[in-house]
């Protein structure tokens, strides 16, 4: 009898319940940025990852990286850390659904310095891409303006800005180092290389959390590897043009999560905004298989 594999609904599903995960992690982390700051929110994260995932690193018995791979694992670990840390320090000052929004643009971003560092050709749907996405960046402008918007959410909406630039050069150089280590071993030292750069300045801008953060932390930390685990299952059983649109429910999942816990309200800017920078990214790989998105928490 023939044996069939996971259908392509099936993989899809999957990514699904990885990006909802991830999306919880999300509020979680916001909840904890808010009580205890981002610095320490990401620094105490990264700690709680090593913690979980170090013993199966180890008892997998796999070679300890070489020079190579662990040059590539500290270059994506600093900049992919400071992305994360912009990111939960804009995510406090602004709506979860404006700020997951606005990280759509890292995909487009990744399109252009993968032309100025990879050689590869710009497309003419790359570009106009870009024109719609900034269109939605625009639109998501205009509603804070409109509603007379504070500095502070002005800054956070200019910082996770600033996150999703570094996070698209961080999908460059996970290209390079997914050839080199499995995906176990980047997320692994991504949060050893974040925790150990955090640390430095732990004695100025943290401290230990209180007994009654860790439960949050070290859920986050569970909640970012199960949406790893999930969407990595998803994309080898289905193309990556076929799961790419996934990633874009997690503007559903945040508008939820952030009325829910936060009491957010979500405007017609954002959801305008977030509609053309979805249409940008889409446009702008169109005829052509998508890259896998790479959460933070797989990255």
């Amino acid at each position: 009898m023939t044996r069939h594999g996971p259908t392509s609904a099936t993989a899809f599903a999957v990514a699904c319940v990885g990006i909802a995960s991830y999306s919880v992690m999300d509020a979680v982390m916001k909840g904890m940025s808010i009580a205890h700051g981002a610095y320490s929110a990401v620094l105490w994260r990264s700690v709680a990852g090593v913690v979980l995932m170090l013993p199966i690193f180890l008892a997998r018995r796999r070679p300890w990286p070489g020079r190579a791979a662990l040059i590539l694992h500290v270059s994506r670990g600093a900049v992919a850390g400071a992305s994360v840390l912009l990111f939960f320090w804009g995510l406090v000052r602004v709506t979860m659904a404006q700020g997951v929004a606005l990280t759509f643009l890292a995909p487009l971003i990744a399109l252009f310095l993968a032309a100025a560092t990879l050689g590869e050709t710009i497309r003419r749907t790359a570009i106009g891409g870009s024109v719609i996405a900034s269109l939605g960046v625009l639109a998501i402008a205009a509603g804070q303006w409109q509603a007379h918007a504070s500095t502070e959410i002005v800054l956070g909406s200019l910082a996770i800005f600033a996150a999703s630039i570094l996070y698209a050069g961080s999908l460059i150089l996970l290209r390079r180092q997914a050839q080199v280590a499995d995906p176990l071993e980047v997320a692994l030292f991504t949060s050893v290389v974040l925790g150990t750069l955090l640390l430095i300045g732990a004695p100025w801008f943290s401290s230990m959390p209180a007994m009654a953060l860790w439960p949050g932390i070290f859920g986050a930390a569970a909640l970012g590897s199960v949406s790893a685990i999930l969407l990595a299952w998803a994309y080898r059983h289905a193309e990556a043009q076929v799961l790419a649109p996934v990633e874009y429910t997690a503007f559903v999942w945040s508008a939820i999560l952030g009325y829910v816990v936060f009491g957010e309200h979500v405007t017609a800017w954002t959801v305008a905004g977030a509609l053309l920078i979805i249409a940008g990214c889409l446009f702008a790989i169109r005829g052509k298989a998508a890259p896998a998105p790479q959460t933070e928490a797989a990255a």
